[in-house]
């Protein structure tokens, strides 16, 4: 009986250990879940570096008309209005990484496969890889600027669009929970900031995700910043909001299977809550260093951010590559993918998201006594 194997760099086995990558980053990646072709989409996946040569994406908006036009037979000529339109770039690069075994009689010792656990740790790599470009984008983390494998390739900008618990002038000023803590008021003031705008529609409103009709925005929180919402009720409100309330909500007329409803917290205010450890700090407003004890939630719409690939690459197509080094005693196995994510941007405005910034600590079991 012969035994069918496929050896280092074997089309067949390059198919399918690159298969099996990206299923399996698909999988761990909580990114990829937001992610479509679709106007709608809160990751915008744009296909144009994807399909020709290129390694950016330049990308237009066209405001809204806001002339008052002519009525009757007054005189339309001369009273034209010129178009307003804003672009936005969008980067894309290289990205790779590789395991190594130590050699034969190493992978003699252990009951497991190279190759596999290769593959799973590199998928694991990329999943985080997708999550850390996400959140320090829609986070406007601009610390993480310092190391360009962490911005996804475009730099990350300041948010223009934030909120801050208390009413906190700066990151640095949400000093403590009873204060500065996470509370449904800024989810509240989150919603209003993204419906009302200022004259002429500068930032234009963002545009809520629709699932069946209905409008709703994503929301993300730190896990300390969900305890807040677990552990405390919002006095203003004439008739608190209790967890259980906004968690039931997720799960009422069916709406789980749908991507942005997975994994849900529940659902408030038109906002579906997720939670995401990789949330980041807030930012020091004078220094641009990571303050501690702070967390910048993030609301999102559609379009809040934009991907992009190389060609042969996509959400579900990576490189592998296998080689042997040492005479063929070692074994090393590359995945890489050309891509690029960030959080969309016109006229130097956040097009489609808003920071929630609250004090974030761990809960405070110390007796008060």
């Amino acid at each position: 009986m012969a035994d069918t194997a496929y050896g280092v760099n074997a089309p067949e086995a390059v198919k399918l250990w690159s298969r099996k990558l990206a299923r399996e980053a698909l999988k761990k990646t909580y990114a990829k879940r937001f992610m479509g072709t679709g106007s709608d989409s809160m990751i915008m996946i744009r296909n144009e570096t994807n399909k020709g040569p290129g390694d950016r994406i330049r990308m237009t908006l066209r405001m809204q008309l806001t002339g008052d036009g002519v009525v009757g037979d007054q005189t339309l000529e001369g009273n034209e209005e010129s178009l307003t339109t804003w672009t936005d770039d969008l980067v894309i690069n290289q990205l790779r990484h590789a395991v190594r075994s130590a050699g034969k009689m190493t992978e003699q010792r252990i009951p497991f496969s190279v190759r596999e656990e290769a593959m799973q740790g590199l998928a694991d790599w990329w999943a985080d890889r997708w999550d850390t470009w996400l959140f320090n984008q829609l986070c406007g983390f601009t610390p993480a600027n310092a190391k360009i494998q962490l911005t996804g390739f475009n730099e990350i900008k300041a948010p223009t669009r934030i909120v801050r618990a208390g009413g906190a002038a700066n990151d640095q000023s949400l000093t403590t929970f009873a204060t500065h803590g996470f509370s449904l008021a800024l989810i509240d003031a989150a919603v209003e900031a993204a419906k009302v705008t200022t004259t002429g529609n500068v930032p234009p409103p963002i545009r809520p995700i629709m699932v069946d009709g209905k409008p709703y925005y994503i929301a993300f929180l730190h896990p300390y910043q969900v305890s807040a919402l677990r552990i405390t009720t919002t006095a203003s409100q004439a008739k608190p909001v209790l967890w259980y309330d906004i968690h039931r909500a997720a799960l009422q007329g069916g709406k789980m299977d749908n991507p942005i409803f997975s994994g849900a917290l529940g659902e408030y205010n038109g906002v579906i809550l997720h939670e995401s450890t990789r949330i980041t700090q807030g930012v020091h407003s004078s220094t641009g260093a990571a303050v501690s004890n702070t967390a910048r939630a993030v609301l999102c719409g559609a379009q809040a951010a934009v991907c992009g690939f190389g060609q042969g690459h996509d959400q579900s197509t990576y490189d592998w590559f296998e080689e042997l080094f040492d005479y063929g005693n070692k074994l090393g196995v590359k995945a890489g993918c050309i891509a690029g994510l960030k959080k969309s941007r016109y006229n130097d405005q956040d097009f489609g998201c808003i920071v929630m910034s609250s004090y974030a600590g761990p809960i405070d079991l110390t007796p008060s006594n």
